[in-house]
């Protein structure tokens, strides 16, 4: 394709989803928030999480996979970003790749993505991890790891406290951050189709020995997110409270959403927020943004998924409640 264009002291507030931001003001406001944070933090610290995530990797260079070194140099040009984060590549066969760490956060990649992705797929994902990067994502991102990988359980400083509330937030902010960092991967790649190939490999697997279709993924993904009925829409929330990512379809519908409302190509076109201009658009105008996608995404499925969760702890209390006789 041709030479992609550098997007020059570009703010990560320039792709960031509205409703990433407001989910993450939410998630701060939830009380004992700062609280759980900082004894994880202090707990694992910079040296833990490196072990952690570190123990089966190695570190990309320019000797060391060097043409993946090369093309992630590409994405830092292209999004100028002035610092080199390690990348490393991880021998686990599941298809994934994080940005994790507190102080000085580094990029992981799964060996099993390596394999499954081409040259253009694979910085996408170097663009959408370096996007975390930017976003200051990554400090929250590794908490949520950390407690998906070790468990609430196995945290005894957290006992006691009211943590189901913080995980559903901190589960909910997550994946509308991969929405941001979708973006940013877009922009690395400048290629719509090398971002959906991404989505479609990672839901679905490689051809093989046969043919795989782009368009029909999207319509897929089109068909998903219209589903009228209501115990679809309800199964939706049920199947990702507890997910990090957002499902592939619904990735590739909300990254399509975005180039058709004409926001991408005003960015390449060179209209978009710079790191040098350190005014941040008003809170209120992510939260009436996030409200409006909400509204059109999510809120008639949670109001259902409430009002059955009522009506089935209704039941459960009438089924166990004392009867008039003698027990």
């Amino acid at each position: 394709m041709p030479d992609r264009i550098k997007l020059a002291d570009i703010a990560s507030t320039a792709w960031e989803h509205p409703a990433d931001r407001a989910a993450l003001n939410t998630l701060r406001a939830i009380p004992g928030f700062d609280t759980v944070v900082r004894k994880i933090a202090g707990f694992f610290g910079e040296k833990g999480v490196r072990q952690l995530f570190l123990a089966n990797a190695v570190r990309v260079g320019p000797d060391q996979r060097p043409k993946l070194w090369a093309r992630y140099q590409e994405v830092l040009q292209t999004l100028d970003w002035p610092e080199v984060p390690e990348l490393y590549v991880s021998q686990t066969p599941l298809v994934n790749a994080a940005a994790v760490g507190f102080d000085k956060p580094f990029i992981v990649l799964n060996s099993g993505t390596v394999a499954l992705l081409d040259d253009e797929e694979c910085r996408d994902v170097l663009g959408h991890e370096l996007g975390h990067i930017m976003s200051g994502h990554t400090t929250y991102t590794t908490i949520a790891i950390i407690i998906l990988t070790v468990g609430l359980n196995n945290l005894p400083f957290l006992a006691g406290m009211a943590l189901l509330p913080f995980q559903l937030a901190l589960m909910e902010w997550y994946r509308k951050a991969e929405l941001s960092a979708d973006r940013a991967g877009l922009l690395t790649t400048q290629d719509a189709n090398a971002s959906m190939g991404t989505f479609l490999k990672m839901a679905g697997g490689g051809a093989g020995d046969d043919t795989i279709s782009i368009e029909a993924f999207k319509t897929q993904a089109k068909e998903y997110e219209s589903a009228d009925d209501l115990g679809d829409r309800v199964w939706q929330v049920i199947n990702t409270a507890f997910r990090t990512h957002p499902f592939g379809t619904v990735r590739a519908a909300e990254l399509s959403r975005w180039v058709e409302s004409g926001a991408y190509a005003k960015i390449l076109s060179g209209d978009y927020r710079r790191r040098s201009d350190t005014s941040t658009p008003p809170l209120a105008d992510d939260y009436a943004d996030a409200a409006g996608y909400y509204g059109d995404q999510a809120r008639g499925a949670v109001d259902t998924l409430s009002g059955i969760l009522d009506r089935a702890k209704d039941a459960f209390n009438t089924a166990f409640k004392p009867s008039g006789g003698a027990s």
